[in-house]
């Protein structure tokens, strides 16, 4: 890197030759001025106002304009008269905590590199001591025709130097708060963090100038005699903040996009959808029951029938039945009925209702079966 100042660091009294080279570069890209109509260049002259001549680099100096706009010739010789003990020196004044520096203070950054062999041990030694106590060095020193301030710190194994705004050249920040008082609640400082944690940290070396980018990929298609790549759309901005809550949560919800997370799950987020179901009808609920009961009651009478049936046919296949076995076919009547209402559950009343119906089948069938074995008992006694 070329140098452009040669001088030395003064630490107390150990003397550190040293070459000044631009810590920073500008990436900027420039254009000329040219003749629309045959593209000729359009250059800068430097022409006296009085006579309209062209003036020549040698016959050109310097003057201060004073308030009424006259002019005070101020040459180099009268600038040379003047003490300037920094015009070759990096005098350190003091070494103070790196957080004691405000940021608004800093300008262009350099590299101090050692200038020869006989530098490299006070250097290092100055770097080291740098280290080793965490702090800054402030010095002054004279560049291009003005003495500044700047602040020595270690880069790796490098000492950097920061120029810095004198004091005086920092403006007062009153005039730029808002005017009106202005209260913010938690919420909208909860949706702040959470939008400060979304975002998260970044690399400094991933970012870079895309409008930069762009106008060198605009120049290489119009050097190549191509078609202008069409500019991207750019992205809406949503119009006016109406509602801070509302951009604060689109904020929150448009970066987790960006990094590919799930934009649901936050605070105020995502609403459950409710299905709704149709009521059931009271009907639907009790047809199957009343069913139920009358086909369990059909089904009784049914059994009940077929069990008379059953017992009748032995009634006449036998005339000649006892006393003795006419009471146990009742007492097998009763207990058919009661394992039939057993096996087939039913309501309190349909169970009565079998049940008596049971018994007055097995009384029907008694007395008939009495009255026909009575009955032959008279014609034979005739």
């Amino acid at each position: 890197m070329r140098s452009i100042w040669n001088g030395a660091i003064s630490f107390g009294l150990v003397s550190i030759p040293i070459k000044l080279v631009n810590a920073t570069e500008n990436h900027s890209i420039s254009f000329r001025q040219i003749h629309t109509a045959d593209g000729g260049r359009v250059r800068y002259r430097k022409v006296c106002e009085l006579d309209g001549e062209e003036l020549s680099g040698d016959e050109i100096g310097k003057a201060y304009e004073d308030a009424d706009g006259s002019m005070i010739p101020i040459t180099d010789a009268d600038l040379a008269l003047l003490p300037l003990p920094t015009a070759k020196t990096i005098e350190i004044v003091a070494f103070v905590a790196a957080d004691s520096i405000d940021p608004l203070q800093m300008d262009a950054a350099y590299y101090l590199s050692a200038n020869g062999v006989p530098a490299a041990k006070p250097y290092t030694l100055l770097r080291e001591a740098l280290k080793r106590s965490r702090k800054v060095a402030i010095a002054k020193f004279a560049l291009r025709g003005r003495e500044r301030l700047g602040m020595l710190r270690v880069v790796d194994d490098v000492i950097a130097m920061h120029g810095l705004l004198w004091p005086d050249e920092i403006r007062a920040s009153e005039d730029a708060a808002p005017e009106t008082d202005v209260s913010v609640r938690e919420a909208e400082l909860d949706l702040a963090d959470a939008l400060m944690d979304t975002l998260g940290e970044v690399d400094m070396s991933t970012l870079h100038d895309d409008y930069r980018t762009a106008v060198e990929e605009l120049i290489a298609a119009k050097a190549d005699g191509a078609v202008a790549p069409a500019p991207a759309a750019p992205a809406s901005s949503g119009g006016k903040v109406i509602d801070l809550m509302a951009a604060l949560e689109s904020s929150v919800k448009a970066a987790k996009a960006a990094r590919g997370e799930d934009a649901g799950g936050g605070a105020g987020e995502g609403v459950a959808e409710v299905t709704h179901l149709n009521a059931r009808k009271t009907t639907t609920r009790t047809a199957p029951a009343k069913k139920t009961a009358r086909t369990k009651g059909e089904g009784a009478a049914k059994r009940s029938t077929t069990a008379k049936a059953t017992e009748a046919k032995p009634a006449r296949s036998k005339p000649a039945t006892s006393s003795k076995a006419t009471s146990s076919r009742a007492t097998a009547a009763k207990s058919g009925a009661k394992k039939s209402a057993a096996s087939n559950p039913k309501p309190t009343g349909a169970k009565k209702s079998t049940a008596g119906t049971a018994k007055k089948t097995a009384a029907k069938t008694t007395a008939r079966r009495t009255t026909k074995t009575a009955a032959p008992r008279k014609r034979a006694s005739a």
